[in-house]
């Protein structure tokens, strides 16, 4: 049985696999193509059993192989305006249009559809294809994916990882962490606000606490710094508290982020944003009432991909795209969760980053095109 590129991505994009959902339908019909094509493949399950990840080898079981890393998680389209249907792929005037159709199953789509020739290629170096859970939900998938193929195939010469970057070979992005905070404060009627504490207010203390730090990192900038924007930034998506207008409020919570340039580490922010916390906030707090306080939950951390220093990676895939400029990127990716077990990274792949979450996301057919053609390049390339 074969597919075509096309064809498997509309066989892709009809599995509505949002990270709030299981993937364990997506996975299955994987692993049912690969083992079609006599690939073997392996599954690593999440926790708690509803989602997965898979990986497999083609080729000799040597050292120096690629790895082809995408991920099988979309993010949501309710509350978009689509004018087709997402679940479906529709090709109009030289798109493709699709939930995924560029993040990420674009490549996925194109790894998969060529395993037969993958299969029947006189490899002397093997392809590793791996393909996570959750990456939409700070990459807490991946890592125990990572972790199983360190232990179980050879050592690879390079990763790749497929996000869209129109083929340009990006070599380093940010390192974050998502935080969530939680302050306790004590209720009283507002009336008397010197009997209280307001855990919103204090909330709100630590939020300005988050721009203020990025406005210094912003002020401090390096200019040759070639990020965008070219400093750490600290960031807050979320909040609540509160349950009413005259009340002290004795509970809110917000979520935040840290998005830290190669030089910095998101966890020394953290470390700074915690002693501000137990050196100026909370004293004053309990003060009031001893039984307040501010909690701080690292609900995930995505490491950075650092440029390498005549990276493999980077060699091999400026060789296969001709780009030869300098690219680094803001956003997470798994790459640097492959990097940080040893192996030589970048992100390099068909789409533009651009369509990626937005209502009528596409692919370009010249760049699903263009991405097809690296990647046979690729196959030639481990048969040498």
């Amino acid at each position: 049985m074969s597919l075509s590129p096309r064809e498997m991505l509309s066989r892709l994009v009809a599995f509505p696999s949002v990270s709030t959902s299981s993937n364990l339908d997506i996975i299955g019909f994987c692993r049912d193509w690969l083992n079609s094509h006599g690939v073997e493949s392996h599954v690593v399950m999440s926790p708690e059993g509803d989602k997965a990840n898979l990986y497999a080898t083609i080729g000799p079981q040597v050292e120096g192989g690629i790895v082809l890393s995408g991920h099988t998680d979309v993010v949501p389209v309710e509350g978009q305006n689509w004018s087709t249907d997402p679940w479906t792929l529709t090709e109009r005037n030289g798109r493709l249009y699709g939930r995924g159709a560029t993040d990420m199953k674009g490549f996925d789509a194109l790894v998969l559809a060529l395993v037969p020739e993958m299969v029947r290629a006189p490899l002397k170096r093997p392809v590793h294809i791996a393909l996570s859970y959750d990456e939409e939900i700070a990459c807490r998938g991946a890592p125990s994916m990572v972790q199983a193929m360190a232990r179980s195939i050879p050592a690879p010469s390079a990763v790749i990882v497929g996000e869209p970057t129109r083929h340009a070979v990006v070599t380093g992005h940010k390192a974050s962490v998502q935080l969530r905070t939680q302050v306790t404060g004590y209720a009283v009627h507002s009336s008397r606000i010197d009997q209280g504490v307001s855990a919103v207010m204090n909330a709100a203390r630590l939020i300005t606490w988050h721009e203020d730090v990025m406005e210094e990192n912003r002020r401090r900038v390096d200019p040759e710094n070639p990020f965008e924007p070219p400093y750490t930034t600290l960031h807050c998506g979320m909040m609540a508290g509160g349950n009413a207008a005259n009340v002290v409020s004795s509970s809110a919570w917000f979520f935040s982020d840290i998005r830290a340039i190669p030089t910095e580490s998101p966890m020394d922010y953290l470390a700074r944003y915690e002693a501000y916390i137990r050196d100026v906030v909370e004293p004053r707090m309990k003060a009031i009432a001893p039984d307040t306080g501010i909690a701080v939950e690292v609900i995930a951390e995505v490491p950075g991909l650092k440029p390498e220093t005549d990276g493999a990676a980077e060699r091999l895939m400026r060789r296969l795209t001709g780009d030869n400029g300098i690219h680094v990127v803001s956003y997470g990716t798994e790459a640097g969760l492959f990097q940080r077990v040893g192996w030589s990274t970048v992100v390099c792949g068909p789409g533009d980053i651009a369509q990626a979450h937005q209502p009528d996301e596409y692919i370009e057919v010249s760049e699903f095109q263009a991405g097809e053609a690296v990647l046979r390049r690729l196959i030639a390339d481990l048969c040498a």
